[in-house]
């Protein structure tokens, strides 16, 4: 059987790892986030905003190459991916750099993930961390760029609006069943 990888995608404050922890916890296969951790680690170190440096976008996609590549499960869900990537170097202002252009050619090529992807809409509400510093409209800027970014890479977006974890979850597994998961 053909494994079925589904990114679960939005911007930074819509919900994505609580559902994504849910999903785990119903025994579904899932796969980090890569920013929040090259932050953090990055952080650790001294940088107080390692998304300023140029290789930032590297290290996230080496971490979510890494990452995607040792997944297992049948069904597997994705917090982000190198499409997420793009979509922050773009709200950023930085280079696409060589190597998420070409993990994002490979990723197209081999039809890694499934076309439709779960796209967390915001709540309304930022609670800022460490590594999210980001206020509302600016993540309304940057949600606008995720669904642009998907679009242009021929996903469609399947829309999950703002609600609890249980339902959005619910709206997930609804659209799986009827996909004859």
């Amino acid at each position: 059987m053909r494994k079925r990888r589904f990114i679960l995608t939005g911007a930074p404050g819509a919900g994505k790892t609580a559902v994504v922890r849910q999903l785990e916890i119903d025994g579904f296969s899932v796969v980090e986030e890569a920013a929040t951790d090259v932050i953090a680690l990055d952080q650790a170190r001294g940088v107080a905003e390692p998304w300023t440096d140029p290789g930032f976008t590297d290290r996230i996609v080496a971490l979510q190459r890494q990452r995607r590549l040792a997944a297992t499960g049948e069904v597997q869900f994705h917090d982000r991916s190198a499409f997420c990537t793009e979509a922050l170097a773009t709200f950023l202002g930085h280079p696409l750099p060589a190597l998420l252009r070409t993990e994002i050619e490979e990723l197209k090529r081999s039809d890694f993930y499934e076309r439709r992807v779960f796209f967390l809409r915001l709540m309304g509400f930022i609670a800022p961390t460490a590594a999210r510093r980001i206020g509302l409209e600016d993540a309304r800027r940057f949600e606008a760029v995720h669904e642009r970014t998907y679009r242009a890479h021929g996903f469609e977006p399947v829309f999950l609006e703002p609600a609890s974890v249980v339902d959005r979850v619910a709206a997930i597994r609804r659209h799986l069943e009827a996909r004859s998961l």
